[in-house]
């Protein structure tokens, strides 16, 4: 029972957070589903990709009603991404679990980097 508590509140805390930030809930999800949970990386790694499904869904729709979601884009990066899923779910399914978690890891501090270093430019022009 206290699993599912923490995974609906896992929820709505990943779904106000990609809705805000236009982030995959999976920046909050996966780690919370490994750590919390107890799952294993490549577990919650999968569990969040079909947990984020109805969350993208109405966020592109909400922000698509304010003319925000550039359509031809996203189809392009949506057709990259169909291509190269089911090998990347096939090798994650294959990988050392302590492996898998440490290039989910490196992904995120990538991406605290190159936000942050946006940001400070965004400051720093004004």
């Amino acid at each position: 029972m206290t699993a599912y508590v923490i995974a609906a509140i896992l929820g709505v805390a990943g779904g106000f957070v990609a809705a805000l930030a236009g982030v995959g809930g999976g920046i909050l999800f996966v780690p919370a589903l490994a750590l919390v949970l107890g799952l294993s990386q490549v577990v919650a790694e999968a569990t969040s990709l079909l947990a984020i499904v109805p969350v993208a869904i109405l966020g592109t729709w909400q922000q698509r009603r304010s003319g925000e979601v550039r359509l031809a884009d996203a189809a392009i990066i949506g057709a990259g991404a169909l291509i190269t899923a089911f090998a990347a779910a096939y090798v994650a399914s294959n990988l050392p679990q302590d492996v898998l978690r440490l290039l989910f890891a490196a992904v995120m501090v990538i991406i605290a980097a190159r936000i942050w270093w946006g940001a400070e430019r965004d400051a720093k022009a004004g």
